[in-house]
């Protein structure tokens, strides 16, 4: 285990109008684990945040996000800090979280189930382990995140472009497997779009889901709708929120759209418990 490093903090003197470093250090918000994982046969990378109260109560436990494209160059910096933002007292619209990265190694294999489409085996030829990944994640993964740390019973998973097509995935086959659902952009034109059509395995209690867009042509802003439709289907089972962000594309919906989803998701929860 080692600390997750960010960047270097200095401090300075000044001496005849001249700013000087006197002393440096690490800034450090988290910390990185390497898993060895049977189940993709490889080790991987794990990024973590710590809320800043997480070394000072002992006893307090912790709800837990898990974040697809975790690593430190992808999405990990910004969304830990969405999720510190978030927490604090002042704001609070969501409870103080742990966050959990998965850094990728392949991601166009890991967040694909094997499609019947030529062209998409052709483009992604190292597509299709998504099973794999989900047994690392529930089998193994998780496992370990709690047996290591102090969580309370609430999950939540955050999937965007191909993670949101793992995601939804997910949510089909074993939407127990968390609490929450956070679905961004998802990729659901893979394999012709075929998940969409897929019965969804039944619950024992409702879960919440939130579906995000922007604008991003026909196909994602179409299958995102229809994802959203077929889960408001299913009140049942699921408590859904839709937003399309018109002013957002591919590359940069995700952060106002996971703001929103805790907003949606969390708050009016947070208010009541206080």
């Amino acid at each position: 285990m080692t600390k997750f490093k960010l960047t270097l903090f200095a401090f300075l003197t000044f001496h005849a109008g001249i700013a000087q470093i006197i002393d440096s250090g690490e800034f450090t918000i988290g910390e990185t684990l390497q898993i060895v994982s049977e189940a993709l046969g490889e080790n991987r990378t794990i990024n973590l945040y710590l809320p800043a109260s997480y070394h000072d109560d002992t006893l307090h436990t912790y709800p837990v996000i898990y974040l697809l494209d975790g690593s430190k160059d992808e999405d990990f910096i910004h969304i830990a800090g969405l999720v510190q933002f978030c927490s604090f007292s002042w704001i609070n619209i969501i409870p103080e979280s742990i966050v959990v990265g998965i850094a990728n190694t392949d991601r166009k294999r890991d967040f694909t189930y094997p499609s019947m489409s030529e062209d998409d085996r052709q483009e992604f030829p190292t597509s299709g382990g998504s099973q794999n990944f989900i047994n690392f994640l529930e089998k193994e993964l998780q496992e370990i995140i709690a047996k290591n740390y102090r969580l309370n019973d609430q999950k939540t998973l955050i999937g965007q472009s191909l993670g949101g097509l793992l995601a939804t995935e997910i949510l089909f086959k074993h939407p127990g497997m968390f609490d929450n659902y956070i679905i961004i952009s998802p990729s659901l034109w893979w394999d012709d779009e075929r998940l969409l059509s897929r019965n969804i395995a039944p619950l024992t209690s409702p879960v919440k889901v939130y579906v995000g867009v922007g604008k991003e042509g026909e196909v994602m802003e179409r299958v995102a709708v229809e994802l959203h439709e077929k889960l408001q289907q299913h009140q049942n089972q699921f408590d859904v929120h839709f937003r399309y962000f018109e002013n957002q594309n591919h590359g940069d919906a995700l952060h106002l759209a996971v703001y929103d989803a805790f907003e949606k998701l969390f708050k009016k929860g947070l208010e009541e418990e206080n």
